[in-house]
């Protein structure tokens, strides 16, 4: 604990400064305060859940447009007269354009702050949609296969943000809640990737009639992300006038020249807890790239025509991970317990996949409706959390950073899982393919075992409090209030 100082020096070494163009708000230093800076006022901004609406709005947008292809592969692949793995890889493009973009995106989000970033992501996102409105055509294939890559580019400027929107805008009591709330546009856009397409672009042999669906999904498409750029541009702010936290407040003293990027990243590479976190989020998130991205295909082989119900299957997925994301996110809230919870979580994802594996081909497709939730729900729910927990065992350092080195490992092995699956499905059947997921998920949740919860954001903001009541007390005495 502190010691009278008003700063953890251990802490604030190596703490990345502010964006270029922003200060703190100080408020005047208590007297006989040994700090060299005047301590920033903690302050919570009304703004904060409108910013992070907005962030997960687009966040919607860009996903949707990641899994849309997917959830309709057989028809798309009959549109435009390609194979189902050329249309698997609309979906892997997304995690390809991430792995080499994520350094040089994140080195802009610690120099040039949020709103750059923001705007860049909306922007390419709307630019994305925009080119694919022109590839309704069967030989327009190489068309919406650039438009598709343009929105991978904008997913690079988004998958990084929850964690660091949070820390910037939010108070300790609330910020697992809203990165919970930030990831939850993501997940909802994949719920909805898998939901409308199938319902607006119906499995036909007319081509003239698949292209006026495909074209009707496109434009609306377009539509909702030009106006989600409109109001990231009048709306979205750089941070808010006061820091929100303890722990932000000591960011905010900490000076630009003792900040490098470089040296940040080999710190995070020093870290072993956050290394061996790194690894497990990967193996999750990468099965679960490849179960949305495979989904369709699976369905189908063991339910013929069944491309709705694919779907459907889809968005319970997802609409289940989203309250499992909520509930860990106000839990986490209340209760700080990081490595409890992402064991048991980690644990649930496994034991959902194993059932889920040996119900998909029952015959029953109500029975995977209801393995499909559960799994959905500790296995999508997870995602937020990993976030949540890089931020804790890494502070000082960059959410930004950390939770890109996360997704950096997500689309690794999501490529790879995604892959191997499908060959695994193509040889042996769906049952196999789910098993090779099954042997990662164990693998990841020893792993995760293994992890030591160093929670040094709720440190710094644990001391930082009791550092400040000790001046408090201090400046009472000093005064002659209490004799």
């Amino acid at each position: 604990m502190a010691n009278g100082e008003s700063e953890d020096p251990e802490l604030l070494r190596g703490a990345k400064p502010e964006p270029e163009g922003g200060t703190g708000t100080p408020n005047g230093a208590l007297p006989g305060s040994p700090s060299p800076h005047p301590a920033p006022e903690v302050r919570l901004c009304r703004r904060r859940w409108l910013i992070v609406l907005l962030f997960s709005s687009y966040s919607f947008c860009n996903s949707f447009q990641w899994i849309q292809y997917g959830s309709i592969n057989s028809i798309v692949s009959k549109f435009f007269g390609v194979s189902a793995f050329a249309i698997d890889w609309l979906s892997m493009c997304y995690m390809v354009v991430y792995i080499p973009l994520l350094f040089p995106v994140t080195w802009l989000l610690d120099k040039k702050g949020l709103r750059l970033i923001a705007l860049a992501g909306a922007a390419l996102n709307c630019l994305g949609a925009w080119v694919k409105t022109g590839s309704a055509r069967p030989h327009l294939f190489p068309l919406t296969v650039l438009g598709q890559v343009v929105c991978s580019l904008a997913q690079v400027f988004i998958l990084g943000m929850p964690s660091r929107l949070a820390s910037v805008w939010f108070g300790p009591r609330e910020v697992s809640s809203a990165c919970a709330f930030a990831v939850f546009g993501n997940q909802l856009g994949i719920a909805v990737g898998f939901l409308l397409p199938p319902v607006l672009v119906p499995n036909s042999d007319d081509k003239e009639e698949l292209a006026y669906h495909i074209r009707i999904m496109f434009f609306m498409t377009a539509g909702v992300a030009t106006l989600l750029f409109i109001l990231v541009v009048f709306v979205f702010q750089e941070k808010p006038p006061y820091p929100p936290s303890r722990a932000q407040a000591m960011i905010h003293l900490a000076a630009p020249e003792e900040y490098s990027y470089l040296q940040s990243i080999l710190r995070l590479f020093r870290n072993v807890n956050f290394m061996l976190l790194i690894v497990s989020y990967g193996l999750n998130a990468g099965c679960f790239y490849a179960l949305s991205t495979m989904l369709n295909r699976m369905v189908v082989l063991n339910y013929p025509g069944e491309e709705l119900n694919a779907g459907r299957i889809g968005l319970t997925i997802i609409v289940s991970g989203m309250v499992g994301a909520l509930i860990t996110g106000i839990w986490l809230d209340r209760t700080k317990m990081y490595k409890q919870t992402t064991l048991v979580v980690y644990i649930m994802t496994f034991v959902g996949m194993v059932i889920y594996t040996f119900t998909l081909d029952l015959g029953y497709i109500w029975v995977v409706f209801v393995t499909a939730g559960v799994l959905g729900f500790f296995m999508t729910g997870y995602l937020p959390l990993g976030f949540e927990f890089a931020a804790e065992l890494t502070y000082p350092e960059s959410e930004g950073t950390s939770s890109g080195l996360l997704n950096v490992s997500a689309q690794i092995f999501g490529i790879i899982f995604t892959i191997s699956q499908g060959q695994i499905i193509d040889d042996f059947g769906t049952r196999a393919g789910n098993l090779f997921l099954c042997a990662f998920l164990f693998v990841g949740t020893i792993i995760t075992a293994f992890i030591k919860p160093d929670l040094r954001r709720q440190q710094a903001n644990l001391e930082n409090e009791h550092t400040r009541l000790q001046a408090s007390n201090s400046q009472i005495m000093n005064y002659g209030i209490v004799p």
